[in-house]
Order: structure tokens, then sequence, then C-alpha cells
């Protein structure tokens, strides 16, 4: 007999806060946390070096690092795929909300 839960479908949900316990969820991890938290800091580093420069070179630097960190963290230690595969913007809106939790201290890394 096969005990494990159903998998869900993240395109199943139909607003933001019905999607981010299972965000969440995906995230239980805590290297995977720390990851999403730095890879969302550095991008934000290369948001403030992009408005200040003009540079466009830090704009894709910045996604790398945001969505580099993150894929590091599912792929190794969460074993599973990011939701940003299926909700990208319900997923991009997660990781700053959970970021901010971080920084509140709602959530632990």
């Amino acid at each position: 007999m096969d005990t494990k839960p159903a998998a869900v479908d993240p395109k199943s949900f139909q607003t933001f806060e019905e999607f981010y316990p299972f965000y969440l969820a995906e995230h239980s991890n805590r290297a995977c946390r720390l990851l999403h938290f730095i890879g969302s800091t550095l991008a934000l580093g290369c948001l403030v070096l992009l408005l200040a420069t003009g540079d466009g070179y830090w704009l894709l630097v910045g996604l790398l690092c945001g969505y580099g960190f993150a894929w590091i963290g599912h792929f190794a230690f969460e074993k599973n795929q990011p939701a940003s595969f299926s909700r990208p913007l319900y997923s991009f809106r997660g990781d700053w909300v959970m970021y901010r939790d971080i920084w509140l201290g709602k959530i632990k890394i």
C-alpha cells in the first residue's frame, strides 16, 4: 500500500493566498530557504547596481543569482521541482513574501 500523499498541481490554486501554504511546504528544508535568501539578497544588490550604473549586465547577473541559488536549493536539498516552472508569478511573489518573513523572524533559516 502506497502512503505517499498525492502530488498537488500548483496550477490548481486560484489565488496567491491558496498557493502560499503550498509554496512554503515546497521550501521545508532550511538549506533551500537559506539559498533562496542568499540569492534574493544578491539579486537585490544587482538591482541597486543596475539602477546606479544603467548597465543591463546587472539584470542578467541578478536573475542568475536569484534563480540559480533557488534552483540549487530545490534540486540539491528539497529534491523537488521549483514552483516557478509551473506558477512563475505566484512563485516570484512567494519568494519575496518568504524573504520578508525571514527578515521578520516568522520563518527560520
